[in-house]
């Protein structure tokens, strides 16, 4: 699909635009100059044309924020992918120093720049708009993006600006897997590695990335989205607002994910925020791989690894039968093992065992070793099928479904994942009414 770039200085409205565009709160919001550091990525359709949207961080120079180097450098790579640039000023400030860079930045491109005029609201300020044109880019287009007004006019002109689609590709059924852990893990750094471009800001920074990025893994067979998310930490550490949003963020991308690739940091082992971030992939039941990053760092015997994996494993029982990869991202690692492990746990999430496949394993095995007789009353399992649900779930029918315990209930599922691969997968199990 054809690209637009949304650019401009810090605090002028871009992440609120990026919003009405692509229908969905998915940038986070706030009145503090920069908020957005990585390029966002959304879709959205005008008069039956679909094309997707970039939101930027602000294009700062000389302050205190010791990101905006990053940023500035995402911004560009922003401009060199767009087809169509957004270049957002503000009204009530007229043209800064700032604006008068960027024009000169996106003046050198080669690109369609639009220009826009944000936080409009009365007919003043319309005629406010005019000393924009010194900037040199054409006619100003005068909207608020926070009541939609003019926003209209403005994605008119970014149709008739778009070059032709080769054919816009259907790719929503994709798989989606989530980089997820505690701040400062690697989780940027993975992605990035993954992608092999710098498409998140990485710093020794905890809190560095704060939206959820998702971005498209097209290589060696493999295509699926993969979504960088912001660090998550203790309830109570979260004070700001922008990390609380940050966190809801992170929690949505564990909610609409397939598979949760949950990192670890090998100097600090797993702690009990780790359990809860896991705790949190099973509730959900997503497929999960728990990465261990900076293996590097690591002083080894001849039995670290495996010692290491069993205190993992240890300490996430009863749900114990998850892969477990060890890397070292700057190194490259066992990086490529990450995805098709990752692959793998995908296709176990959506597997289908036939019904008969089911019952001439599982039956014989239940009449060998039956659930144990509570008050006198013999427990009789006829039956067994896998339930239509996105995750595995079997219904077992039995004639007294109340009095089977939960030992005998994860008898059952160990049964099945010894025939059966569901490595990284949570198996749901119900007892049923015959």
């Amino acid at each position: 699909m054809s690209i637009v770039a949304i650019v401009g200085r810090p605090n002028v409205g871009k992440s609120t635009l990026f919003n009405r565009l692509v229908g969905m709160r998915k940038a986070i919001v706030n009145d503090s100059a920069g908020t957005t550091r990585d390029r966002h990525y959304g879709t959205t359709d005008w008069c039956g044309r679909e094309f997707s949207v970039i939101d930027t961080g602000g294009y700062a120079m000389g302050g205190e924020d010791i990101f905006e180097a990053e940023i500035r450098k995402q911004v560009v790579l922003a401009i060199e992918e767009a087809d169509v640039i957004l270049f957002l000023v503000e009204v009530s400030t007229g043209i800064t120093d700032l604006d008068m860079v960027m024009a000169d930045l996106l003046r050198r491109s080669s690109k369609k720049v639009i220009l826009v005029v944000n936080k409009i609201d009365n007919n003043d300020q319309i005629y406010s708009s005019h000393e924009f044109y010194a900037l040199g880019l054409g006619d100003p287009y005068c909207i608020s993006a926070m009541s939609g007004s003019g926003t209209g006019e403005v994605m008119d002109a970014v149709i008739a600006a778009l070059p032709e689609d080769a054919g816009a590709e259907q790719a929503d059924d994709l798989p989606k897997f989530a980089v997820i852990g505690r701040p400062n893990v690697g989780k940027s750094s993975l992605t990035n590695a993954l992608l092999d471009t710098e498409r998140n800001i990485v710093t020794p920074v905890a809190g560095t990335t704060r939206d959820s990025i998702l971005s498209r893994y097209n290589k060696f067979g493999m295509d699926f989205y993969l979504i960088d998310t912001a660090g998550l930490r203790k309830k109570a550490k979260v004070t700001e607002d922008l990390e609380f949003y940050s966190v809801l963020r992170s929690i949505r991308s564990i909610e609409s994910s397939d598979v949760c690739i949950l990192m670890l940091d090998a100097t600090a082992g797993i702690e009990a925020q780790d359990l809860n971030i896991f705790n949190l992939v099973v509730r959900n039941k997503k497929g999960c791989v728990i990465v261990v990053n900076k293996w590097d760092l690591i002083e080894k015997e001849s039995n670290t690894m495996k010692e290491f994996a069993e205190a993992i494993r240890r300490r996430i029982a009863p749900f114990s039968d998850v892969p477990i990869v060890f890397t070292s991202v700057p190194n490259k690692q066992r990086i490529l093992d990450v995805l098709q492990t990752a692959m793998r746990v995908y296709y176990s999430r959506i597997r289908k065992i036939p019904t008969s496949a089911l019952n001439e394993y599982l039956l014989p095995i239940i009449e060998e070793t039956p659930p144990p007789s509570t008050k006198g009353k013999y427990i009789r399992i006829k039956y067994v099928t896998q339930l239509a649900s996105p995750t595995p779930s079997f219904a077992f029918f039995v004639n007294l479904p109340q009095y089977i315990k939960e030992g005998y209930r994860r008898f059952l599922e160990n049964k099945i994942r010894e025939r059966w691969d569901f490595e990284g997968v949570p198996i749901q199990i119900f007892f049923r009414q015959k």
